[in-house]
């Protein structure tokens, strides 16, 4: 059984093909510039060079075209026709409300899809698009929605529901959502399997640390609470998202820089978190680090900054759930970052975590990395969203 899985941005579209028979990448590859002068397509074959094709995608239904032109080409394809893809899986933003389970897509989804836009402006769109170029490029294949929001949507009302009148949830749908749910699920799960823990009662959190960074609490694979909110400002501090803050600070620079509320937001998104309080220097966590290396001290306290924060979640989970078996680092700064990872885990000893550093110096693949007598299992474990929305994909439609 194979499954190509798509995940579209506003000008982009991923994608990979998996064979479901021993869930590896027979091919994946990316499709840049999408609406944009310079479009192209790279294509990597497993095991083969890569093919690029520069051609105009004006939209995601030629960018798609493309795709299928490319897993066909008799030289760098994989296969023969269209008729070897058994169904097509969509990393989707949210869902609202009303969809949190993995769904085969009718016409009912693609107008809850269309009905979330403004929850998902940026995505929403974008992942309507990649589903219906798919629908025209393979007619009668299933298409399966796996929600970005999904995992979260499992919280209880303690944790979704925002301390505003109660009429903002039932009239808007206003309420903490989570984002990242395809990674935490898979790696909520990964945790279970690889620390060999109780698969109805473990108690997990996984840390998913990169430009965009959360936070997940999971007892038995279940989420419990999750750093994100209505949107994937709350939390943590990222790349160039704030994080947490006081709602005020919004009003106040509108009236101190006689701003909108939206020029404000703007610069929570995408002025803040690291790139923010260095001063400038990078939303790369890399450069952030070189640059406290050379002394640049908002750099410093930029990475301690980050680095508080996500230890204060742990601990904040840790209560939530009273008690954990198990924290999971993940994601670019998660996976190949050890100084991060052991100083996040300096701030957890009251919790009887031990890192062993010859188990952390590791990048990018599974591994145990506290000490034999940590009385909390501490691991890194890659994130394969595409390989989980290939495994709903496979479930619903098999």
């Amino acid at each position: 059984m194979k499954i190509l899985v798509v995940n579209c941005g506003s000008s982009s579209l991923k994608y990979q093909l998996i064979d479901m028979d021993n869930e590896s990448v027979i091919a994946k590859g990316l499709c840049e510039r999408i609406g944009i002068e310079g479009s192209k397509l790279t294509h990597q074959p497993s095991g083969k060079d890569k093919y690029v094709v520069e051609s105009p995608m004006p939209d995601h239904k030629v960018a798609i075209q493309l795709v299928m032109d490319a897993l066909q080409d008799k030289e760098h394809g994989v296969i023969a026709s269209v008729d070897e893809i058994s169904a097509i899986g969509h990393r989707v933003l949210h869902g609202g409300t009303t969809y949190s389970e993995s769904i085969v897509v009718d016409e009912d989804v693609k107008r809850v899809i269309r009905e979330c836009f403004d929850l998902g402006p940026l995505h929403n769109p974008a992942n309507l698009m990649g589903i219906e170029a798919c629908e025209a490029a393979m007619p009668g294949k299933a298409n399966v929605a796996v929600w970005d929001t999904g995992f979260g949507m499992a919280m209880p009302e303690k944790a979704y529901l925002y301390a505003i009148p109660y009429e903002y949830y039932e009239k808007y749908g206003v309420r903490r959502y989570g984002f990242h749910g395809t990674s935490h699920m898979f790696v909520s799960g990964e945790a279970i399997k690889f620390g060999g823990l109780d698969p109805e009662k473990a108690k997990v959190i996984v840390c998913h640390l990169g430009n965009g960074a959360s936070i997940s609490a999971s007892i038995g694979g279940k989420c419990v609470d999750t750093s994100m909110g209505l949107t994937p400002l709350e939390g943590l501090i990222m790349g160039t998202r704030s994080g947490d803050i006081d709602a005020a600070v919004v009003q106040y620079i509108c009236n101190k820089e006689n701003r909108d509320v939206n020029d404000v937001l703007n610069i929570l998104n995408k002025k803040s978190g690291v790139l923010g309080i260095s001063g400038g220097v990078s939303s790369d966590f890399r450069d952030i680090g070189a640059a406290k290396e050379e002394g640049n001290h908002l750099a410093e306290v930029a990475l301690e900054a980050f680095i508080y924060r996500v230890a204060k979640y742990i601990g904040a989970y840790t209560a939530a759930m009273n008690g954990v078996d198990a924290i999971a680092f993940t994601a670019g700064v998660g996976e190949n970052d050890k100084s991060t990872r052991k100083a996040i885990c300096e701030y957890l000893g009251y919790l009887g975590v031990k890192i062993d550093d010859a188990a952390n110096d590791v990048r990018g693949k599974n591994a145990v990395i506290s000490a034999a007598d940590s009385k909390v299992k501490v691991m890194l474990l890659p994130t394969n969203e595409e390989l989980a929305i290939a495994r709903e994909t496979k479930r619903l439609t098999e």
